[in-house]
């Protein structure tokens, strides 16, 4: 599994030995069109951060009007690696394009309630993957859990 959004951009190339630069910004939508795998390719990200970034070549940057971390969501579920991934063969290094890329079809609902689910899935990927979030919350819910079950245990009725 890999991240949903990043916020730091980490560069070890100049401009100056970049022939054509492809840039991104906030909210861009990055793919990799370049993978080992068929379940690698066309993997995307979110970028939230705010300064301008350049990428490589075997990625394509999607610019739109959406919420960029419903964007990334949608597109790592199932249905949407299963579009990726359609009439790719396996070999070596698996490729994409830009042209298979626009045929996936994801659901757009309105942008607040894109918002809307993207701050659930949001909360619930930090209780899943932030230990500082996940591990106090598990042991508030075992801690009801034990308490529900020995109060069941422990109370008698009368007979």
């Amino acid at each position: 599994m890999y991240d949903i959004s990043f916020t730091e951009c980490v560069s070890h190339t100049t401009e100056d030995v970049v022939a054509k630069p492809k840039y991104f910004e906030h909210g861009d939508i990055i793919f990799t069109i370049t993978g080992e795998s068929v379940e690698e390719i066309a993997k995307s990200i979110a970028y939230l951060g705010h300064e301008k970034c350049m990428t490589g070549g075997d990625t394509v940057v999607l610019k739109h009007k959406q919420e960029p971390r419903y964007l990334s969501y949608v597109l790592s579920t199932t249905a949407a690696q299963a579009q990726k991934s359609k009439g790719k063969v396996k070999s070596k290094v698996v490729h994409s394009s830009v042209p298979a890329l626009k045929e996936i079809v994801i659901p757009l609902p309105s942008l607040d309630k894109q918002k809307q689910i993207a701050d659930m899935l949001d909360n619930f990927h930090q209780l899943c993957n932030d230990i500082s979030t996940g591990i106090p919350a598990e042991i508030e819910t075992r801690k009801k859990q034990y308490e529900y079950y020995r109060d069941k245990l422990l109370t008698f009725k009368k007979q």
